[in-house]
Order: structure tokens, then C-alpha cells, then sequence
């Protein structure tokens, strides 16, 4: 049994701004070198309807940026890599900050175990999920998982969203990912049924446990009100 342990916390629906600010708070936990042995923490949650750039954010300016808040989302430039994304209800989205000497793995390491964990997750859906040259995770030429991370000092921030039950016409706004040939799709709209986070988190937290070998604890409460507490400015 690995002695690796994750702190897993489940924050709901949530800002963009609050989870930048948590992730951001978590991350310094890393940095801080007076702390002795920081936790490896898992951020599960849905956003708040928001269109968030990557650092190559070619192709949006300050007139796209507004076409896309007059529907009713929010917009950010962040950090992370990749292209345009949209985060919503219905959309599980994990923020693994972590330390990435813990895992003995680089940064194109870690993408790989994140898509080979989303494969394993859609499998047990029945759905067979597959790597493009494109980051993400596939099914034919539909997007169903979308990654987009930040490394600084081997400490990971952002991270994935996968389509449970998201209502999918927000992305007609935009070209996922920069991708202008290709769809998006949710589990949902593979099964031809309902599925919510809810029926996938147990699932999610498995996949996540042994893809990377660790085990998972929840984020103790108090701990988890203040952090929340403190990065709450909306």
C-alpha cells in the first residue's frame, strides 16, 4: 500500500475568481519553506458559467471578451496552458495541487497520467475514450475532457474539466481548446442519459487513487471552512 496520501476537497459550485484564489493559496502552502511537509491536495468542484484563455490566448480580444460575458458568463485570462475553454454546472473540474517531486513524474508525465485516468473513468461508463495529438481526453472526435495545467517549482495548478451533464451550447461560442474542426460531448450525451457529478465523483476519486498510486483523505473541515473562508472575496 503507498504511504502517498491526497487530501481530497469537494467545494461545490464556486466562482472562477475564489477557485483562482484557492488554488493560489494552496499552492504558497507549497512554497512557504517554513511549513514542514505540505499536503498534496485534490479540489473538486463546478464552476459558475465562465470562458476562461490560456496563456496562448490568440484570437479573443477585448470585443470577443465582451460578446462572450453578454451571454451570461464570466471571462479570464489565466495562466495555464492551452487555448479557449469554457467551466460550468455540470462540469466536474479537479484541481490537483501538488507536488510533482512527491510523484517522481514531470509535467508531460502528469498530463499522460491525467488522460490515461479519464480514460479508465470513461471506460466504466462503457465509453471508450482515447489521446489525440490534441491534449484531452477524446471519444472519435469529440472532446469530453479538457486539461490545461501551470508547473511552477514542480507544484501543479489548475487542471481538468470533464463533461458530466453540461449544457454543451455554450461551447458553440467558441472553438474548444482552439480546435475548429473538432466537437465537444459530455457522458451524458454518450449515454443518452442524465449523469450528474454526483454519480461521478465515487468514481472519479477511485480512477485518481490508482492512476496515482496515493490514497485519498478528506480535507479536514476546519481547515477547509478558513482556506474557503479567506479566499471568498466575491
Amino acid at each position: 500500500m503507498t504511504s502517498r496520501v491526497v487530501k481530497v476537497l469537494w467545494v461545490g459550485r464556486l466562482s472562477y475568481g475564489t477557485g483562482l484564489r484557492l488554488q493560489k493559496a494552496l499552492a504558497d502552502q507549497h512554497h512557504d519553506q517554513t511549513l514542514n511537509s505540505p499536503a498534496n491536495t485534490l479540489v473538486l468542484l463546478e464552476h459558475n458559467p465562465v470562458y476562461t484563455v490560456g496563456i496562448r490566448n490568440k484570437g479573443y480580444d477585448q470585443e470577443d471578451e465582451k460578446k462572450l460575458k453578454n451571454l451570461g458568463a464570466e471571462f479570464y485570462k489565466t495562466n495555464r496552458g492551452g487555448l479557449i475553454t469554457f467551466h460550468g454546472p455540470g462540469q466536474l473540474v479537479a484541481y490537483p495541487i501538488i507536488n510533482l517531486k512527491d510523484f517522481q513524474g514531470g509535467i508531460k508525465w502528469y498530463v499522460c497520467q491525467i488522460e490515461k485516468m479519464i480514460i479508465r473513468l470513461c471506460a466504466e461508463f462503457g465509453i471508450q475514450g482515447k489521446t489525440s495529438p490534441d491534449t484531452g481526453v477524446w471519444i472519435d472526435d469529440k472532446k469530453i475532457c479538457a486539461i490545461g495545467i501551470h508547473g511552477s517549482r514542480y507544484i501543479t495548478t489548475h487542471g481538468l474539466a470533464l463533461n458530466c451533464n453540461t449544457d454543451l451550447r455554450w461551447f458553440d461560442h467558441i472553438d474548444p481548446c482552439g480546435i475548429q474542426d473538432k466537437g465537444v460531448t459530455s457522458i451524458s450525451k454518450e449515454l443518452a442519459m442524465d449523469v450528474r457529478i454526483d454519480d461521478v465523483l465515487p468514481l472519479f476519486k477511485n480512477a485518481f487513487q490508482d492512476q496515482f498510486e496515493c490514497s485519498l483523505v478528506e480535507f479536514p473541515p476546519g481547515e477547509a471552512s478558513e482556506i474557503l473562508r479567506s479566499c471568498s472575496k466575491d
